[in-house]
């Protein structure tokens, strides 16, 4: 079984650091001499038992705050499956690291207080969810210890959050009710909450179908270098180095070269010297082409038969990251594969109001991004750049808007569609 990548998310204090640890508690994944420091600290819970969530909040300023800041990557497994959580931050203030994580993610862990029901940041991380097309969704309403393991709090819960799904199009939503203090439904089903009839959350985790990956998707490569050895024999070699994106090269796969549209085909695939029988994403290989093609850093090599889109007007959902605003008319750098090129924001529509989870149109007075917004923009670009739109390849559909003077990336962008070209001259 494929290895699931999950974020969890919730507000501040929705018990996100005590589930995670009570996860990895529970899974074995907590080394001895962590579980004794566990003993030792003197921050407890309110009933005297260790606090798992001091596993998670790794900064110092977490564990004072007693909130996530930054991203954290843990790592476990069952006899069933390996599992990556993507424990992102709560906090309104950290949006963007809430968008760097989903977009990796397989699923996606929301937390509910039970007490507080649906709140606001419950709608910008399912918002969030929504936009960076995780494909499942369980909504773990927790703390229900302290409100009695009452079904019928549950249930208005659940039928308020329903609704939220609903107006976002979230699909394979999966509602539990939890108590990650105390561990009902997390690891075995609680006899506490006997009108629950599902799953626990690990049973759901690892019976979560995954996407195929990347490697199922057409093939495509963006061109790090070219080799050419000096070394005596290998006058007459020439290869193109990078990462496979998605797909799998094999030898005599017909290719095209993007932007300049060059077709051949593969003569081989070569990895740390030796000949691959393929070459599949994410490896990083050598291709050899069976004609002299002209191609440098920042192309790509894609498969003939399943091109990508090659547009320089971008229409694309934006997560702004600088606290400088962005402005209509603004020039950037983008990144986009290995490629560096210049950029204009030419049009700046629509802003996601992720409090009323609505997207608003915005004025001529008013077509700016500030930091932590989201907002749906047309970029043109210096060229031609070969992308899959990102609700079909999250690694080819992305790019990052860099600062040309200060070098700081500013922008997280993910390619809906290409734009009509607009009369202006180009960057």
């Amino acid at each position: 079984m494929r290895r699931l990548r999950f974020i969890t998310a919730g507000s501040v204090d929705d018990g996100k650091s005590t589930l995670i640890g009570r996860l990895l508690y529970e899974t074995g994944a907590v080394l001895n001499d962590q579980l004794a420091a566990l003993e030792r600290s003197r921050i407890r819970n309110e009933n005297g038992s260790v606090n798992l969530a001091l596993l998670t909040d790794g900064l110092m300023d977490e564990r004072l705050q007693g909130i996530t800041i930054d991203i954290a990557w843990k790592y476990f497994a069952t006899a069933a499956r390996r599992f990556v959580i993507i424990d992102a931050p709560g906090h309104v203030q950290y949006t963007r690291n809430m968008v760097t994580g989903a977009s990796h993610a397989d699923l996606a862990v929301i937390l509910i207080d039970a007490r507080k029901g649906v709140i606001e940041q419950t709608r910008r991380h399912s918002a969030v969810a929504a936009l960076l097309g995780i494909p499942r969704i369980v909504v773990a309403v927790n703390k229900l210890d302290l409100v009695g393991f009452d079904r019928g709090r549950f249930d208005r819960i659940a039928g308020d959050y329903l609704g939220i799904a609903e107006k976002l199009g979230l699909k394979g939503v999966h509602l539990l009710p939890v108590s990650a203090l105390e561990g009902d439904n997390v690891v075995s089903r609680s006899t506490r909450t006997p009108w629950y009839d599902g799953p626990p959350l690990l049973e759901l985790l690892e019976s979560a179908p995954v996407d195929e990956g990347i490697e199922a998707r057409p093939a495509r490569m963006a061109v790090q270098h070219v080799i050419r050895p000096q070394a005596k024999g290998f006058h007459d070699y020439r290869a193109f180095g990078g990462q496979v994106l998605s797909g799998t090269f094999r030898k005599g796969d017909a290719v095209t070269l993007l932007p300049s549209g060059a077709t051949t085909r593969v003569l081989s695939v070569e990895a740390a010297g030796r000949e691959l029988a393929e070459g599949p994403a994410p490896l990083s290989v050598a291709l050899r082409l069976a004609h002299e093609v002209d191609a440098s850093r920042g192309d790509w090599i894609v498969a003939s038969g399943a091109p990508p889109i090659l547009s320089q007007d971008l229409v694309a959902d934006l997560c702004w990251l600088d606290e400088k605003p962005l402005v209509e008319g603004a020039r950037t750098l983008v990144r986009h594969g290995t490629a560096f090129l210049r950029a204009s924001v030419r049009d700046l529509s629509r802003r996601w109001d992720l409090d009323s989870i609505e997207e608003k149109p915005l004025t001529n007075g008013d077509r700016r991004l500030a930091f932590n917004e989201l907002g749906r923009v047309t970029i043109r670009l210096a060229r031609p750049i070969p992308f899959d739109p990102y609700g079909e390849n999250r690694l080819t559909g992305a790019m990052v808007l860099i600062d040309e003077a200060s070098g700081r990336t500013v922008g997280a962008a993910m390619i809906r569609a290409s734009a009509p070209p607009d009369d202006e001259p180009s960057i």
